[in-house]
């Protein structure tokens, strides 16, 4: 059984950093896609950032800049790395990872096996 766990959420001033850890077990191969994702509370899921096997990524406009992906291929594990994080970023951020061979890094239908999730809450 897959396993997918974050880490590294917690409370922050705007203008500061974080950085998400995200765990995946129980998986002899390698994720096609990986992805961060967050929700609001009486919003809908969104999609933050994503990656896929050959590294290639894609950002959310609205954290184009200030958020970093990265992956750490032996391990199977992503990293989210935020800065000059802002009040409108609070939300849970989920991790997400896909087998599928056509995923694409940045559909949330594409992913089947997700995180439990991580808060994170900027305060201005």
């Amino acid at each position: 059984q897959v396993l997918v766990v974050e880490s590294g959420g917690g409370s922050v001033q705007a203008g500061g950093s974080l950085r998400l850890s995200c765990a995946v077990s129980g998986s002899y191969y390698q994720a096609n896609c990986m992805g961060w994702f967050r929700q609001a509370p009486g919003k809908e899921r969104e999609g933050v950032a994503g990656i896929r096997s050959d590294g290639s990524t894609s950002y959310a406009d609205s954290v184009k800049g200030r958020f970093t992906i990265s992956k750490d291929n032996a391990k199977n594990n992503l990293y989210l790395q935020m800065n000059i994080l802002k009040a409108e970023d609070t939300s849970l951020y989920y991790c997400a990872a896909s087998w599928r061979a056509s995923c694409r890094e940045n559909r949330i239908l594409d992913y089947g096996t997700w995180g439990q999730g991580t808060q994170v809450t900027v305060s201005s």
